[in-house]
């Protein structure tokens, strides 16, 4: 889904969160290779969940980047002990172990996912000092998902640090159902309606989030991931999603298992 044939638009990355190929979509995909290869055959982006609850190293990032087409983005998932332990506090060692691990993606990293825990209250001076010491050692793409009411007053430290806030459904918070903060970047996460993590989308739903994405690209990089994958429903609405989305703003997917 990389549009950058489409005249005056930004590309769209569309995935889900993980690239597990269940039994029941297999037909979709080849029957050879890792799960990532055989994800990447049809899909441009994904999402790296497992970084929030281990580390991985380098090398295993720098694997992951080398098996996939080169036009395929990563969107990588800080760890729970800098969002949900320290609470982004005193966390720059942290941090900074994190991103040399996942420097291994090169320029395959598209973006990092800030998801908050639902208790963590919006406090400026600690926000602040968070996106700083972020920006002093991260210039890339940053995606926040703050799950916490207070966190409706953080829009202008977001523009101040040109961090978007994510688009959520089922929405969390009021100000969550529109792109918010940085104007460069997009970022949808979808995680099942109305039994989250297990529901799929609808064929109407989908319909009206493709001609909201193709607008959103327009002027700005686009991402939507599913995340509702407990029950398979995550591949099922991406694979609906790509053949809504219009071929004019789409080019093909390179059919090859390596950079």
């Amino acid at each position: 889904m990389d549009n950058s044939n489409g005249v005056g638009r930004q590309p769209i990355y569309l995935g889900c969160a993980g690239w597990s190929v269940g039994r029941e979509h297999a037909a979709a995909f080849p029957e050879h290779g890792t799960h990532l290869q055989r994800y990447a055959w049809q899909f441009n982006g994904v999402e790296i969940n497992s970084s929030f609850y281990r580390p991985h190293r380098q090398q295993t990032y720098a694997r992951w980047a080398d098996s996939v087409p080169h036009d395929l983005r990563f969107s990588v998932k800080v760890p729970k002990r800098i969002t949900h332990e320290l609470h982004l506090v005193d966390c720059d060692q942290a941090l900074a172990e994190f991103l040399t691990q996942c420097s291994g993606l090169g320029d395959r990293l598209g973006c990092l996912l800030v998801q908050l825990p639902p208790s963590l209250v919006f406090e400026e001076h600690v926000a602040h000092r968070f996106f700083r010491g972020l920006r002093a050692q991260f210039s890339g793409a940053v995606v926040l998902e703050p799950r916490h009411p207070s966190w409706t007053r953080a829009e202008p430290l977001l523009m101040a640090y040109a961090i978007a806030q994510a688009v959520v459904d089922p929405s969390r918070i009021a100000t969550d159902s529109s792109p918010r903060g940085a104007r460069d970047i997009a970022y949808w996460r979808l995680h099942g309606s109305p039994r989250i993590y297990f529901s799929p989308y609808d064929q109407l739903f989908l319909e009206r989030l493709a001609s909201l994405l193709e607008r959103t690209a327009v002027d700005r990089c686009v991402w939507c991931i599913f995340d509702n994958t407990a029950s398979g429903a995550a591949l099922k609405n991406a694979l609906a999603l790509k053949g809504l989305l219009r071929k004019s703003i789409c080019t093909p997917i390179a059919r090859s298992s390596s950079s």
